[in-house]
């Protein structure tokens, strides 16, 4: 084998390899990057899916003078949204789902995160005015609070 084949070889699988390893460099800080933008949409996913939710209950306690109870409360929102005239005709766009969903009040008290965790909501009506909280089991993001009433109706990451 004369020189020049062996340069021209040498050249070609130099090329390659620094082809191979300029995209394995590409993917190493792209991959991470575009799992950071996807987990930001989706806790910006589930907290508007919450926003919703505090925005149903207080809907459900202007229409009704006070807020569901703690067992069975979020079945009473979605029992609210399906039954009440002006939710049924105005729900959907009262409360916009953030694409890719659709406004489905069934799953109004569901995180979008798999596995889809129900929101939890408890309500603290032994002092004036009655307080609630909605926690998301998922995460440590909650709106309200059961004893502090300048939480009330205020999520704890604004």
């Amino acid at each position: 084998m004369d020189l020049n084949t062996r340069n021209n070889i040498l050249t070609i699988v130099l090329a390659v390899l620094i082809v191979l390893l300029s995209w394995f460099l590409y993917r190493s800080l792209v991959d991470p990057y575009q799992e950071v933008i996807q987990e930001r949409e989706m806790v910006e996913r589930e907290r508007h899916r919450m926003e919703l939710v505090r925005d149903v209950l207080i809907q459900y306690q202007n229409r009704r003078g006070s807020f569901p109870p703690s067992e069975g409360g979020l079945d009473s929102l979605v029992t609210f949204l399906k039954t009440d005239s002006m939710m049924v005709d105005r729900g959907a766009s009262l409360f916009e789902f953030m694409p890719p969903a659709t406004y489905n009040p069934d799953s109004l008290t569901y995180s979008p995160r798999p596995p889809h965790n129900r929101f939890e909501y408890a309500l603290n009506d032994t002092i004036r005015p009655p307080l609630y909280l909605l926690t998301n089991p998922g995460s440590n993001d909650r709106i309200g609070d059961l004893e502090r009433t300048t939480l009330r109706n205020a999520p704890n990451w604004n």
